[in-house]
């Protein structure tokens, strides 16, 4: 015959068991976080390509997380979708950008969407009037620009 204390301790053990099993298990389960806004497709048919305004897409579709460097900079929305499982670090599971762009005159000259797909970044979506000028990169605009001062400038 098994004494009371015997049973008592035998309970306490299956207890600890399960209680182990269902952390082991709830431990394992995925935990997402969720950064940033990006606005959705009903939101983004409200601004019009060549008619909306940076003031006009700002109380259409909110102010954006980050602005282009130049002050004619584009407005862009981020968001990111992270996920942790037990132990691992986070790693982001989904990634979506909306690039809104103006010409000089602050009227909206287009809207692209970018996604991450196995870690590559691709068009989703893009709007964009057409235009015969040619964007140039940071460093295209600093090797273009390396034969167009002079010695005297350096004496000034």
């Amino acid at each position: 015959m098994v004494s009371k204390h015997a049973r008592s301790l035998k309970a306490a053990a299956k207890v600890t068991v399960f209680v182990v099993a269902g952390f082991a298990v709830t431990a394992c389960a995925p935990m997402y976080r969720k950064h940033g806004y990006v606005p959705t497709e009903e939101q983004l048919a409200e601004v019009v390509v060549g008619v909306d305004t940076k003031d006009t897409v700002a109380e259409t579709i909110g102010v954006p997380a980050a602005e282009g460097v130049l002050s004619d900079g584009g407005y862009y929305y981020v968001s990111t979708l992270m996920r942790r499982r037990g132990p691992s670090a986070l790693k982001p599971v989904s990634r979506e950008l909306v690039a809104v762009t103006f010409n000089q005159q602050g009227v909206v000259s287009g809207i692209e969407r970018y996604g991450l797909e196995q870690g590559k970044v691709i068009p989703l979506q893009r709007r964009v009037t057409s235009s015969n000028i040619q964007d140039k990169t940071f460093l295209r605009q600093l090797l273009g620009s390396l034969g167009n001062f002079g010695p005297g400038g350096l004496v000034e």
